[in-house]
């Protein structure tokens, strides 16, 4: 382990870097780091403060980097000391990007490597930091999103490291198939279209027109991938910034209209599928256990033919689904093509969550579920909730999927109050 310490206004960050095995089953093996960022409020350096860790959703995505004490990070500091977890793969982690995975000779080899980065190996990561941190200490877990099913391995796979546990809006089903999940998904995205065109109705004819001149032009982006900008549709500012997006599509020439430069970067910036592979790569085996995606989404959506730009209706968006065909469209990850195919058709997956222990759980805990949520389904949250003894669960409409993000001060605050028994 190795630490370096940076004072900012209102925080004190430490740097650590661990170094775990790769394989868990082969620990004498090859090494990777795992990069996480202490913080603690300025004077308190040297507290006995209890430690809450961090896991960022995704999957894919590394810790947020903070800029002052604001939001549920200010809240947490009054309590903890906060460890912010890149999990492996991410951010100053060792990463895992189309370039690293370039390294590997095969698909084969990618496909076998890209495996252990799922929730089970981040959970073993860290109970690994935790030994080396605090020894045999306890502490507590807050997870967002993907982060809160790498909370739920967690409480089925080592529960004696925990002292705590919170969830916002990411608890995940527990035992179904992905095709039920990508089921519920395709639905709740349709309602969220409804909505949309609800409150821009001007919109229908502007992602028409749109739609129509990708069509017929080669700008780099295809009519499918266009309709990936419902990937916004479930935060709390989405339907805005894909309607200020659309309202500055087009520019008048003497030749005619034509999509804005500005509009096609300004698209291309809105998805993280290239900069943040494992993303793409393992979305659908997050929801594996012992058996095989199959490219799941793809297959699920032609129950949906709403969705289908060839119907000649109105052009409706899609939402967080991975595709067969991104590894062809997506100029980095093509070199991906066959290992992500090798990943979708594998059905050794490992399970992710133990029924019988999270049904015996003594770690308490406290979730929040939105009522509305895109990313993860609220009913199969409540069907979660209900396995786990002792959860205090949460339902709320006031916010969408990035609850934590908009007012995350309250939500933790309420959360903690749920655990401690104040609400």
């Amino acid at each position: 382990m190795s630490t370096r310490i940076h004072r900012i206004p209102g925080l004190v960050l430490t740097d650590h870097e661990f170094t775990v095995p790769l394989d868990y089953d082969q620990p004498d093996g090859a090494q990777i780091t795992i990069f996480a960022r202490e913080v603690v409020a300025p004077g308190r350096e040297d507290d006995d403060l209890p430690w809450l860790v961090f896991m960022q959703g995704g999957p894919g995505f590394p810790a947020n980097r903070p800029m002052g004490a604001s939001g549920w990070l200010k809240r947490a500091l009054q309590d903890y000391r906060v460890l912010l977890l890149d999990q492996r793969g991410t951010g100053l982690s060792t990463p895992m990007t189309p370039q690293t995975l370039a390294d590997l000779a095969t698909s084969q080899e990618q496909a076998e490597y890209i495996r252990l980065f799922r929730a089970d190996n981040i959970v073993r990561d860290a109970e690994r930091i935790r030994r080396e941190l605090i020894g045999e200490e306890t502490w507590s877990v807050l997870g967002q999103s993907f982060g809160g099913f790498c909370v739920t391995h967690y409480l089925s796979a080592a529960p004696e490291g925990l002292k705590e546990a919170l969830f916002t809006g990411g608890l995940p089903p527990l035992d179904l198939h992905p095709d039920e999940i990508y089921r519920a998904t395709y639905r709740r995205v349709l309602d969220k279209n409804r909505r949309y065109f609800e409150r821009y109705p001007e919109d229908a004819a502007r992602a028409r027109e749109i739609a129509d001149y990708l069509i017929g032009h080669d700008v780099g982006v295809s009519p499918r991938r266009f309709q990936q900008l419902g990937i916004a549709f479930g935060s709390s500012t989405g339907f805005e910034e894909i309607h200020y997006l659309l309202e500055t599509a087009f520019v008048t020439r003497r030749s005619g209209r034509e999509l804005r430069q500005t509009f096609l970067r300004a698209f291309e910036n809105r998805f993280s599928f290239e900069t943040n592979p494992i993303y793409a790569l393992l979305h659908e085996a997050e929801y594996c256990q012992r058996e095989a995606s199959n490219w799941s989404a793809e297959r699920i959506r032609g129950e949906y033919p709403e969705f289908d730009l060839a119907s000649g209706g109105p052009v409706l968006f899609t939402g967080e689904v991975v595709y067969p065909w991104m590894f062809e469209e997506y100029p980095a990850l093509q070199p991906l093509k066959e290992a992500a195919d090798l990943l979708a058709g594998w059905d050794g997956w490992p399970r992710l969550y133990d029924l019988n222990t999270l049904r015996a759980n003594t770690v308490p805990c406290a979730a929040v579920a939105y009522y509305n949520d895109m990313y993860v389904e609220r009913v199969f949250s409540e069907q979660a909730a209900a396995e786990i003894k002792g959860l205090k669960l949460w339902v709320t409409s006031e916010y969408e999927h990035d609850g934590l993000r908009a007012d995350g001060e309250h939500i933790l605050d309420r959360l903690l109050g749920m655990i401690h028994g104040e609400v």
